[in-house]
């Protein structure tokens, strides 16, 4: 049985998720720790329990989902997995930080892209991994179909969805990917977004008003 544990980081209140199994092994999904008690935060909770972290996911690749990102790669020595179509966000980052007055390294380290027909393996336990552009050009979720959840990024929230109007933003491209790649799961699918709190795929259908206006 996986355990997933989720840490709200940073000035955008960034869900990071930490998902492991009983042997210790586990993945760190979208490191947004900003602040260095929030980075110890993370990694005490990484002792602690004695994790081995395997590798690093991202949903994406906004500012707010790898302010940890260096961080996690020169701590663990881990490769970094994201859709291709997500590099030029990473490489603006810095540029992207500077309009909210933050600051951001450009990122450093082994990248491995992934793609709709691939999937992300942590010992025995496999995702699935769906590409659903829209919010950024390469967001993609992870979904754990044994254990019935998926990681969102941001997607897909409870009662809403993600912006679309940051550079490779498409409000349509958005409204298809969850109606065509997300919609169609079983609706006690939890959900685990990049912000705010754990919705299921059922209940998004039925009453998240982006898809249920009159």
């Amino acid at each position: 049985m996986l355990q997933i544990k989720y840490f709200t980081f940073g000035p955008f209140s960034e869900n990071t998720y930490v998902i492991h199994d009983e042997n210790k092994k586990a993945l760190l999904i979208d490191p947004g720790n900003f602040s260095e008690s929030e980075t110890q935060k993370l990694h005490d909770f990484i002792i602690k329990n004695e994790l081995k972290i395997e590798k690093i996911l991202l949903t994406h690749a906004h500012i707010d989902h790898v302010f940890g990102l260096q961080w996690a790669s020169d701590t663990f020595g881990v490769h970094v997995y994201m859709h291709e179509a997500e590099t030029p966000v990473l490489a603006s980052n810095p540029v992207s930080a500077q309009r909210f007055g933050l600051t951001i390294s450009p990122f450093k380290g082994e990248i491995t892209y992934i793609s709709e027909n691939d999937t992300i393996t942590m010992g025995e336990e496999t995702f699935k991994i769906y590409h659903v552009p829209g919010h950024s050009p390469g967001s993609v979720a992870y979904h754990h179909e044994r254990q019935n959840f998926m990681i969102s990024g941001d997607v897909l929230f409870q009662g809403s969805i993600g912006r679309t109007d940051l550079p490779g933003g498409n409000g349509q491209q958005l409204l298809d990917s969850i109606r065509d790649k997300l919609f169609v799961l079983h609706g006690d699918v939890q959900v685990y977004s990049g912000h705010g709190p754990v919705t299921t795929i059922g209940f998004e259908r039925d009453f998240n008003p982006f898809f249920n206006r009159l």
